[in-house]
């Protein structure tokens, strides 16, 4: 008997340790840190302006980590200044000029650091070219949303680590736009967004057959499409305080049902739809703040939810053979239960956090 107590003990004290280690996440993972660029051609000139969120502006250098939101414009010199050096922009070929730029400092209702720099270019552009090196001073987790104007057309892309140039023509009635950007976009919001990847372990934990898996994932696609495609329209529109404590709690109710509720699987696909809608809102967020051309930002939705659908797949092709193979084993059942408590655990954080504390 107190061989059993000491086993049960033990694992009691293993899957709280467990939890501490998930709990003990940034509890920020769902939000995006980015820039969001507008970069104006005009004849021989290009203007770039760029919004950097409070969060974005927290860089790996120690010169720019000094930085406070209440300081002077001359504390942010540093960041101007590295800025300047990380953004580099061709036009046809040859190297643009860059003039002294400006940097503005959040104002008190919590604005974000605004830059503005211009370029001269020896020629009026035909094919421009922009490589952008901001990660290695504000961190890899950065990103440049930018959208590129001129007077024939426009370019929305997203400047990664693995995408640091664009390439640009600029050829009358043009209006090409940065596919690839915009998907790979999707694919790292999706893999970094660990509540939406701890949701989505918590529906296939119990999700039965493959066919109970695969009207669970439809349902879930088809769900957040059609509201990642409201809220980025702006047709749409919900607190986004709201929208992500609603996340949080979708986690930990899909997490109770795996506990508590037998036939959970039986209406799983209907849960997973609702919850789906919820999770729509949270994908817009990143594209809904760019305030692009709706033209333009049809088409960015378009890319973004396909990188979003690539992203999921991915994980659920990576997690649903695991819990298959898991199956075979006695101690399967134990398994999931344990992997829903936690679950359960991180979902109630995060709601608590999100609803009460968030600011």
């Amino acid at each position: 008997m107190l061989a059993k107590v000491g086993c049960v003990g033990r694992r009691l004290s293993q899957l709280g340790a467990l939890a501490l280690i998930v709990l003990a996440a940034p509890a920020a993972a769902h939000v995006v840190d980015n820039g969001l660029a507008t970069i104006t051609v005009s004849e021989r000139t290009i203007e770039y302006n760029l919004l950097l969120t409070l969060s974005s502006a927290t860089p790996q250098s120690p010169d720019v980590m000094q930085l406070s939101q209440s300081g002077a414009p001359s504390d942010y010199a540093s960041l101007l200044q590295a800025i300047q050096q990380r953004i580099r922009i061709s036009s046809n070929g040859g190297a643009c000029t860059a003039a002294p730029g400006s940097i503005a400092p959040p104002s008190q209702n919590g604005s974000g650091v605004s830059v503005r720099l211009r370029f001269a270019c020896t020629d009026t552009p035909t094919e421009l070219t922009i490589h952008d090196d901001l990660f290695d001073v504000l961190g890899t987790g950065y990103h440049t949303i930018a959208n590129i104007q001129w007077s024939g057309g426009s370019k929305q892309v997203v400047f990664l680590t693995q995408a640091r140039e664009v390439h640009v023509s600029l050829s009358e009635g043009a209006a090409t736009r940065g596919v690839g950007s915009f998907f790979l976009l999707g694919i790292e919001h999706i893999l970094t967004g660990y509540d939406h990847l701890l949701f989505l372990l918590a529906l296939i934990l119990r999700g039965g057959n493959l066919w109970s898996l695969f009207k669970i994932i439809t349902a879930f696609t088809i769900a957040h499409s059609i509201t990642l495609a409201l809220a980025a329209l702006n047709i749409v529109m919900l607190p986004e305080r709201l929208i992500e404590a609603t996340i949080a709690l979708s986690i930990a109710y899909v997490a109770a049902e795996n506990l508590f509720m037998r036939k959970a699987v039986s209406h799983r696909w209907a849960v997973s739809f609702l919850f789906g809608l919820v999770h729509g809102f949270g994908f817009s967020n990143v594209l809904r703040e760019l305030g692009l051309p709706k033209e333009g930002l049809v088409w960015a939705l378009l890319n973004f939810n396909l990188g979003v659908e690539t992203g999921q797949a991915m994980a659920v092709l990576i997690a649903v053979p695991v819990l298959f193979w898991l199956r075979q084993f006695k101690w399967e059942p134990r398994a999931v239960m344990a992997t829903s408590v936690v679950v359960l655990a991180v979902g109630l954080t995060l709601f608590v956090e999100r609803a009460l504390f968030a600011s």
